[in-house]
């Protein structure tokens, strides 16, 4: 943290240290003026305007932050702020450039949602932070895609690695030991099962180590939500093209991401993408196919041109999935037997598999006989109307667990409209 203090611009140190005073933050020797008084003994207090302060004391002050909960929020501001000057630098960068590849790295730092998803804690321990060039017209790209397990202590833990180059050529392919004990390995998603583990050896920072070969300055990190993927290699790279944030449904919120598989099944002007799927229904993840796909997505993109509409059409919903309504946000301490009791009609519940880990909640689904008996204990259930990321109604039902404390939970169609025959 010390060493980023320490290089970071000073527009950036003014801007931590008056976050600083406005949040009345005390570090070893008080506040800002209360500081500068001690720091200071020729002019004290009397110049506390930070810009009109050196590099030196701005670093000095920030340094005397021991609490740990200090410490973590000026790094996440600090971290906020290199994160902004990094995709300007890279703005302009593609500007310059307007290759393809550069502009489909500017469509993803521009989209709302990056800002939100890219901000990395990349100042704690055991990330790494690649090189960006000052000047590179360098168009390299390669694409990952990364399995995770659920661990015991509610984190996740990275155990299989695949890259491949621009040419959908291997570069990496490793099962990484997740070092901790495994609460799920969520097979049927990830594909990975605990004897294919057995005797792997490979660590997270030899994964970091063979990322870091792979990304040069300037080499351009494809992959859908790729964000996700970063999180678990804690690898943090600034120019990257997202899949999920390059391409956009006409008709739903700009929040709605589209899945790998609809992307790959989309069309452009009628032509299809990829015509293909990723996976059949059902079927676990292939991080060799993601990877590949991802790449194919952009090539098709910067084949077909980056201005050509794209349209992302939505599957129509089979009707035996009618018959079912989506419980999510179930708190881990609640079991699957006690949702009986807060929604009304005779149904099963189905946990529903999870192509991430959760933490400490959990989905499940509620079937019905027919769509109109999950209709008419949509429409029963107490609850507050809402609607999704994606339009979709969903109900917030507010419940008391055994415990006496209060817990929330979500109830939503599988359809915008949920149509019954």
């Amino acid at each position: 943290m010390d060493d980023k203090f320490a290089t970071a611009e000073k527009k950036v140190l003014v801007d931590v240290v008056k976050l600083v005073q406005r949040q009345g933050m005390k570090g070893l020797h008080g506040d800002w003026k209360q500081f500068l008084s001690h720091f200071d003994k020729k002019f004290g207090a009397s110049l506390s305007d930070p810009s009109r302060r050196s590099n030196d004391v701005l670093v000095s002050f920030l340094k005397s932050f021991t609490k740990e909960e200090d410490v973590k929020l000026l790094g996440k501001v600090l971290q906020s702020h290199l994160n902004r000057n990094v995709v300007e630098q890279v703005t302009k960068e593609s500007l310059y450039d307007g290759s393809p590849e550069q502009r489909l790295v500017r469509l993803t730092l521009e989209h709302p949602l990056y800002a939100l998803d890219y901000a990395f804690p990349s100042h704690n321990e055991g990330w790494v932070v690649t090189k960006l060039a000052k000047k590179s017209k360098v168009t390299s790209m390669v694409a990952v895609d990364c399995e995770m397990v659920h661990c015991q202590d509610g984190t996740e833990a990275l155990v299989r690695v695949c890259v491949v180059d621009h040419n959908l050529q291997v570069k990496l392919d490793k099962l990484v030991n997740p070092n901790k004990k495994v609460a799920d390995y969520r097979t049927e998603i990830t594909g990975v099962t605990a004897r294919d583990l057995d005797g792997v050896t490979f660590s997270l920072r030899d994964i970091q180590q063979s990322m870091k070969k792979l990304l040069s300055p300037g080499t351009i990190l494809v992959g859908h939500s790729l964000n996700n993927d970063l999180q678990a290699l804690k690898i943090d790279h600034a120019k990257v093209i997202d899949t999920a944030l390059i391409f956009q449904y006409s008709d739903r919120p700009v929040y709605r991401r589209p899945s790998l598989n609809t992307l790959c099944k989309a069309s452009f002007q009628k032509n299809s993408v990829l015509g293909y799927e990723v996976r059949k229904k059902g079927a676990p993840h292939n991080c060799m196919d993601d990877a590949s796909a991802a790449m194919k997505l952009v090539h098709a993109r910067i084949e077909r041109g980056i201005d050509t509409p794209v349209s992302l059409v939505q599957e129509a919903v089979p009707e035996s999935e009618m018959a079912k309504l989506l419980i999510h946000n179930i708190p881990l301490n609640v079991p699957n037997e006690d949702l009986y009791s807060l929604i009304p009609g005779d149904f099963t519940i189905e946990l529903k598999p999870s192509t991430k880990a959760q933490g400490d909640k959990y989905s499940a689904f509620a079937i019905f006989k027919d769509p109109q008996q999950a209709k008419q204990a949509f429409e029963n259930v107490e609850g507050t109307i809402e609607k999704d990321s994606s339009g979709r109604p969903q109900k917030l039902l507010v419940f008391k667990l055994n415990t006496g404390v209060s817990a929330i939970l979500y109830l939503r169609k599988m359809t915008h409209d949920c149509p019954v025959g």
